[in-house]
């Protein structure tokens, strides 16, 4: 395509490497998609004869139909989908060689990632929502089911599985208003922008805008040759997602291991030994934990490609995609198998209430006791803590101190104390806004739906 200014023809070692066929062949839609709104809108303007538009237009429905159909075997000498699709046109219909009217492959490549990402990014949209409503529906099944809360992985107070599910919620919930900042970040139209500096011809960028369905076009040619922003929103959005994911699989790992057992995955997402019959791996969440890195490391090789590079365009942005692309198809697979998963977990709250058997997860209920009784709470907390201390040094649970063992070290006890001291008692009088109470709990379920 340029063998007006050069002599020789490409060395076939240079177009082996500099070929991106590999990386933006899966892009042939979106590209035919832009350059159909493009030759409609040199149509419009008069910058081509209407029925010239049209034929080229047709021309490009008919390269569509062989791609589909697998007809149509792409070259590596012609470096990239744009280029294919353009030689092929121009096979099949001699005005083809007029497309490429007032466009550059820099805004053609812009408009054509950013189409083909949106794309995707809806997929993902759905696939989060979909894995948003399981965790709702979890949230459901084990409201009234009481588990320990840790923090420093040291049990703290008890509280509602399902305000456990509800958590992570919050978190993915999260990750779609990130997401939806996204498509909002790539919601600007490239095609007009031409190599770096506009057109001399009288395009309509507003038109290709509006066919293409982008709210606008871009506000500056140099920048939008330059910009990758989206993308690194996007592997921002894709990073802290799973983040939450390897979080979450580092709990369910944990609380399904002999030593905690009150999670329950399910026989057919785990996978046995080939020398230990006993053996049920967690390995779909030890996988999904696995694969984080990987997202981070796709998000660090674009913000290290960009970090030195001049306005506007250099080959180097050739690389964006690859690392894109990967992560696109790890993160969709995580999304989707993930949610399956989740969906047959149960729980055995009789093993998790064995965690509960000394009772000391209940000492700030008891601190929390005293201080209705008009005790500061930094006295009440040292005179738990002081009990606490006397209980392990004696090997004695809560449950088994009679009132008058629980009046020697909290004057303050009554019978009214005792009746307090048991998990469920522990959950159900949290009922502060936001907390883990069953009311409480409820009422963030149907919150949860609404948002959705």
């Amino acid at each position: 395509m340029w063998h007006g200014r050069f002599k020789h023809d490409t060395a076939g070692i240079v177009q082996d490497f500099t070929q991106s066929l590999d990386i933006d062949w899966l892009m042939y839609d979106a590209d035919i998609q832009g350059s159909i709104a493009h030759v409609r809108m040199l149509g419009k303007t008069g910058i081509l004869p209407p029925d010239e538009a049209a034929k080229i237009e047709a021309g490009l429905l008919r390269v569509k139909q062989e791609i589909d159909a697998g007809d149509f075997t792409p070259s590596e000498s012609l470096e990239d989908v744009h280029m294919n699709i353009e030689a092929r046109l121009t096979e099949i219909e001699p005005l083809g060689a007029k497309l490429h009217t007032a466009r550059s492959r820099n805004d053609q490549v812009a408009t054509t990632t950013r189409i083909y990402l949106r794309t995707r990014l809806h997929e993902l949209k759905q696939e989060l929502r979909e894995l948003l409503t399981v965790i709702i529906t979890n949230a459901e099944r084990h409201k009234d089911i009481i588990i320990p809360g840790y923090t420093h992985m040291q049990q703290a107070q008890p509280i509602s599985m399902g305000h456990y599910w509800l958590s992570w919620f919050e978190a993915f919930r999260r990750d779609m208003s990130r997401l939806n900042f996204v498509l909002a970040s790539l919601d600007e139209c490239p095609l007009g922008a031409g190599a770096l500096a506009g057109s001399t011809l009288p395009i309509d960028r507003e038109y290709t805008s509006e066919l293409l369905d982008f709210s606008r076009p871009t506000r500056n040619s140099l920048d939008t040759v330059a910009n990758r922003d989206y993308m690194t929103d996007y592997h921002y959005f894709a990073s802290v997602f799973m983040i939450h994911v390897s979080r979450l699989c580092t709990d369910l790992i944990t609380w399904n291991t002999q030593e905690f057992a009150f999670i329950v995955l399910p026989d057919e997402f785990c996978t046995g030994s080939s020398m230990m019959p006993q053996k049920k791996n967690p390995d779909v969440l030890e996988l999904s934990r696995g694969k984080t890195g990987q997202i981070i490391g796709h998000m660090i090789d674009l913000l290290m490609n960009l970090k030195g590079l001049p306005m506007t365009y250099n080959r180097d942005l050739q690389e964006d995609k690859r690392g894109l692309w990967a992560s696109l198809d790890t993160v969709g697979s995580v999304m989707k198998i993930i949610a399956s998963l989740l969906e047959r977990v149960d729980v055995d709250e009789a093993a998790a209430l064995r965690g509960f058997s000394r009772g000391y997860s209940l000492a700030t209920d008891v601190a929390e006791w005293l201080v209705m009784k008009g005790v500061p709470f930094r006295e009440a907390h040292q005179q738990v803590g002081r009990l606490v201390g006397w209980c392990i040094e004696n090997n004695i649970a809560f449950g088994e101190m009679s009132l008058s063992q629980w009046q020697e070290h909290i004057p303050e006890a009554d019978p009214e104390l005792l009746k307090i001291l048991t998990p469920r008692e522990s959950v159900m009088r949290r009922d502060t806004y936001g907390g883990t109470g069953f009311l409480q709990v409820e009422k963030q379920i149907q919150e949860a739906k609404t948002r959705i």
